[in-house]
């Protein structure tokens, strides 16, 4: 997947300038696709010249004139074929599991401490997606929610923020079991 595929999908519901979709990442598809809002700002450059995008200027007061994006019709047939394409399953990077693999006595005080950073930012990123769930269902109850099915904008990026939220929870059990197992 391409940041382009990201930034089209972030487009498809709703049109959005650079800054508005920085922030439309921030809490809807950062959890399992993080970009720099200079990576976004770029990635709509390259859209807008590849007319998978076009933006429009809108003048403001007091501030400069913006740039608000929209998806045209060859920006869905890109983001369609995407969604046609076949998935490849996630491979895992992490250089925290090479630590882990290299464990010995000699370094075993590192390695825990490595991990205790992973579960500390881990508990904080699972608090920040909380949020956000707390935000999306504004009160409502999950299984209210999500019977509303896909006709709902936040239907989508709600299933996603789900698997960030488990994905989390993963990481602390898992580095939880290692500190464990370094005592």
């Amino acid at each position: 997947m391409a940041l382009k595929h990201a930034v089209l999908a972030a487009l498809a519901s709703e049109e959005g300038s650079g800054y508005e979709l920085s922030k439309r990442f921030d809490v809807s598809v950062a959890n399992f696709w993080p970009a720099s809002q200079q990576q976004v700002y770029r990635e709509l450059d390259r859209l807008e010249q590849d007319e998978l995008v076009k933006a429009r200027a809108v003048r403001q007061d007091k501030r400069p004139d913006k740039r608000v994006f929209r998806i045209t019709p060859a920006g869905r047939g890109e983001l369609a074929a995407f969604i046609r394409a076949t998935t490849k399953p996630t491979v895992i990077r992490d250089d925290l599991l090479v630590k882990v693999a290299c464990v010995d006595e000699s370094n075993s005080g590192e390695i825990a401490a490595a991990v205790s950073g992973r579960l500390e930012a881990s508990r904080e990123k699972l608090a920040a997606y909380e949020q956000i769930r707390a935000a999306l269902l504004n009160g409502d109850s999950e299984r209210h929610f999500l019977a509303a099915g896909p006709g709902r904008a936040e239907f989508g990026p709600y299933l996603a923020l789900r698997r960030g939220i488990a994905f989390e929870k993963g990481n602390i059990r898992w580095a939880r079991e290692v500190l464990s197992a370094l005592e």
